[in-house]
């Protein structure tokens, strides 16, 4: 389990505070799970706020630990926010991927039990183009029957064979499964 520290928070990008060590980035649309699986690595319950309303995480937030920041960018995607809060959304996410930062490995989340959606793709194209490693946690896993949770897996493997060697991690916060190969691909991305 990953040992963190809640660091702070930033609404803004001229908020970025600059740090060397690496930073493992948590990426995914609103109401994913991202919360979850956080709290899930860091064996926590509310290191990661949780929430049953999507789009509460409006900054970018920060975890100390230890050799790198674990850092949870806002969800993506949710249409019930202003017009002006998503341009700010916006201008934070890209200005943090454009502050030069140390990204050691963007963990990108999707929910398992559907195709990913335009926003996710779009994510996962500019990660690609940008050169930035990343991996695809599909969360929800235990909300399937063995012959859907197949059906998908299989889907989400034609569709990221498109990408080359990006690595399918299926989760569930609720059994665990997952979390050890989630948490040994973040630790091999810092080595």
């Amino acid at each position: 389990m990953l040992n963190v520290t809640f660091t702070y928070s930033a609404g803004l990008s001229s908020q970025l505070r600059p740090d060397d060590r690496p930073d493992v980035v948590f990426s995914g649309r609103s109401n994913v799970g991202k919360s979850s699986l956080i709290n899930r690595l860091c064996n926590r319950k509310a290191l990661a706020r949780v929430s049953s309303k999507p789009g509460k995480t409006a900054t970018i937030n920060f975890f100390d630990a230890g050799a790198f920041n674990l850092v949870d960018l806002p969800g993506y995607g949710y249409a019930k926010v202003s017009k002006t809060e998503k341009l700010r959304w916006a201008e934070l996410v890209e200005g943090y991927f454009a502050a030069g930062r140390n990204i050691a490995l963007v963990v990108q989340i999707i929910d398992m039990r559907h195709k990913p959606t335009a926003d996710d793709m779009d994510m996962i194209r500019f990660l690609d183009d940008s050169g930035i490693p990343f991996i695809v946690v599909m969360t929800k896993s235990d909300k399937l029957n063995k012959s859907e949770y197949a059906a998908q897996t299989a889907l989400m493997t034609e569709i990221f064979s498109a990408f080359d060697g990006v690595l399918l991690y299926p989760f569930s916060a609720i059994k665990g499964d997952g979390t050890q190969e989630i948490e040994e691909a973040i630790i091999a991305s810092l080595s």
